[in-house]
């Protein structure tokens, strides 16, 4: 009996014990900054292999550079996108935009285009005064954005002239003209010719833009699409290669009454 007694008070005292180490062990614990050490690591050095990778790269470098420094054209002053309305760069990539674009889209579809629409957004510099290469291309158009054509009927078009008097940007436009009096358009000439009704116009634009990108949401209603496959970059590239000095084209393609 006086054993039993003794191994019942030893299991207490060692569960006893036990709880109050597992107490402790458990506790919170606070940590304090005593010491900050720092260790300079080299990430890269030159090296033999380092080396024998920029021998490679070197001459596809090069060659790269040399296509993109290669004078294509000439700017007589500076062709900026600075205006109310329209500007002289605005005209010019539109203008740029629907000629070439017009000579695939009759190819392809035997159809021609009646308008061209950008983004000023789009146009990211002016070509300065001067040699142009195709690295003013990339500048002007760093995206990769490729010219698509949407079929609109005429109530997206007086949707697209609304966008016009309500954003107040100078958006790049080509194949038609309009008056602005009052916030309304009027004398909205379309090739030349009145606007008609019921009838559907061939847009040529960008396929971010003709997504609704820039809350161009009138294209998305358009009742068909065609990809050109032909990038907007590469259109002015190919521009530059064909024209030896490139015009400055200040017509006035939306105007205000007064």
């Amino acid at each position: 009996m006086v054993n039993l007694i003794k191994n019942t008070n030893v299991k207490k005292n060692f569960v006893l014990i036990l709880t109050f180490f597992l107490i402790i062990a458990c506790s919170q614990q606070h940590y304090y900054v005593t010491r900050v050490e720092a260790k300079k690591i080299t990430v890269l050095k030159e090296n033999t292999e380092t080396t024998a990778i920029e021998s490679f790269i070197k001459p596809y470098r090069e060659n790269i550079d040399h296509d993109l420094n290669a004078v294509l054209s000439f700017a007589p002053e500076n062709i900026e996108k600075i205006g109310i309305w329209q500007t002289p760069m605005g005209n010019l990539l539109a203008d740029v935009t629907f000629q070439r674009g017009n000579t695939v889209f009759k190819t392809r579809e035997n159809k021609t285009i009646d308008i061209c629409l950008l983004n000023n957004g789009g146009i990211r510099t002016a070509i300065p005064k001067g040699d142009v290469t195709a690295k003013n291309a990339f500048e002007i158009m760093p995206f990769e954005n490729k010219a698509v054509v949407v079929a609109l009927k005429t109530e997206q078009i007086l949707e697209l002239i609304n966008y016009f008097i309500l954003g107040k940007k100078a958006h790049p436009l080509a194949g038609m003209t309009f008056t602005i009096s009052n916030n309304v358009a009027k004398n909205i000439m379309i090739q030349g010719k009145p606007i008609e009704n019921d009838k559907i116009y061939y847009v040529i634009t960008s396929d971010y833009l003709s997504n609704g990108g820039d809350k161009m949401d009138f294209f998305k209603k358009g009742i068909a699409t065609y990809d050109l496959d032909y990038k907007l970059r590469n259109i002015l590239i190919d521009y530059f290669k064909e024209t030896k000095i490139i015009p400055i084209i200040n017509d006035i393609r939306i105007s205000i009454e007064k």
